[in-house]
C-alpha cells in the first residue's frame, strides 16, 4: 500500500505544479489585459484632452469673429455717414446753390442777461 501511496504522491505534486505554472501564466494573462485596458484609456483621455483645447480654441475664434463683425458693422456704419455729410454738402451746392459760410464773415451776437 505504501508503494500505492508514494507513486500517488509525485503524481499530486506534478498536477499541483501543473496548476500553478496554470495559475502564473493566467495571472500574467490577466496582466496584460490590465496593460492594455490602462494603455487604452490613457489613449481615449488624451483624445478627449486634446478635442477640449481645440474647443476652446474654436471658442476663442468665434468670439474674434463675432468681434470683427461688429467692428465692420461700426465701420461701415461710420463711413455711410461720412458719405451721406458730403452727398448732402454736393446736392446743396449743385441744387440750391448753397456755398458753406465763411469763417473770417461769420459774427456772433453777445446778449444781455
Amino acid at each position: 500500500m505504501s508503494a500505492v501511496t508514494e507513486a500517488r504522491v509525485p503524481a499530486r505534486a506534478a498536477r499541483a505544479a501543473a496548476r500553478r505554472t496554470r495559475r502564473a501564466s493566467g495571472s500574467l494573462g490577466g496582466i496584460l489585459w490590465i496593460a492594455a485596458l490602462a494603455a487604452m484609456l490613457a489613449g481615449i483621455v488624451a483624445v478627449n484632452v486634446l478635442v477640449l483645447q481645440l474647443n476652446v480654441r474654436l471658442d476663442g475664434l468665434g468670439r474674434e469673429r463675432a468681434q470683427l463683425k461688429a467692428d465692420i458693422a461700426t465701420t461701415r456704419a461710420e463711413l455711410s455717414s461720412a458719405s451721406a455729410a458730403s452727398l448732402i454738402q454736393r446736392r446743396a451746392s449743385a441744387e440750391l446753390g448753397l456755398v458753406p459760410a465763411d469763417p473770417a464773415l461769420t459774427t456772433y451776437v453777445q446778449l444781455e442777461p
